[in-house]
């Protein structure tokens, strides 16, 4: 038997008081309601229905693509990638989505702390993993207990741009973290390129130039061993979309 670990954060309401950009809101249908429905739509009253009850259905009034967890397409960090079209959410290949996992650990990093090359190549080494084509690299930084809150997008560690190369050079395509971004947070990122005036440092390992997928605001990473699971993070098939929401689930022997 294997058993699934959800890493996926739950989609609800919320956070309150956040910007659009990261709220998620949801217009929830009861059943008596649904039963008034039926009965405008087909005639068929409430005594036709068992307990009186229709369907209860739900809305999304705001989803952004990037408001739960979800897998980001290579279209969402720049139209163009190595002088080619990037590529949307739809184009991607489904066997990058279900693939052997490896966890690196660096829950125990500071906010802002950067993850360089050689932070990945000892922890792998600690772990005792050698990069397969096409592995599923997965970051644990323990930002996930701020799930729903509106400081979640403030904390955490990021990846250079210069270990998300190496990792997409040993065959990675797909990276995925528990914290509300892969970079560092955006606002210590905004600090520093005002401060130095230059390109490149706001968003790095979003734009290094590589058609690689994210999966951000991944949960119970805690939960994984380092090694010895399948990732099953399949997005929505969002047309022309920069990102789309996954149910990320790992599968353990």
């Amino acid at each position: 038997m294997s058993r699934l670990i959800d890493l996926s954060a739950p989609i609800e309401p919320g956070p309150e008081g956040a910007p659009e950009v990261v709220r998620v809101d949801v217009e929830y249908t009861p059943h008596e309601e649904g039963a008034r429905q039926i009965e405008a739509l087909f005639g068929v009253g409430p005594e036709l229905l068992k307990d009186g009850e229709g369907w209860a259905v739900d809305t999304f009034t705001l989803l952004g693509t990037h408001s739960s967890t979800h897998v980001d397409a290579p279209w969402h960090y720049n139209s163009t990638i190595q002088g080619r079209p990037a590529e949307t959410i739809d184009q991607l290949p489904l066997d990058w989505f279900f693939r052997p996992g490896f966890l690196l650990d660096f829950h125990e990093r500071d906010d802002g702390e950067v993850i360089e090359v050689a932070d990945v190549e000892a922890e792998l080494e600690r772990i005792g993993h050698e990069i397969a084509e096409r592995d599923i690299c997965l970051v644990r930084t323990g930002c996930d207990r701020y799930l729903g809150t509106l400081e979640y997008m403030a904390h955490g560690p990021g990846v250079s741009a210069a270990a998300t190369r190496w990792l997409y050079d040993r065959g990675v395509r797909v990276m995925g973290i528990d914290a509300w971004g892969w970079d560092r947070p955006l606002w210590m990122q905004a600090e520093e390129a005002k401060e130095k005036g230059e390109a490149g440092i706001f968003w790095e390992a979003h734009q290094a130039d590589i058609p690689y997928s994210q999966i951000e605001r991944l949960a119970n990473l805690d939960q994984l061993p380092s090694t010895g699971f399948t990732v099953a993070c399949f997005p929505l098939k969002l047309v022309g979309g920069s990102a789309a929401p996954a149910r990320v689930v790992a599968i353990l022997d």
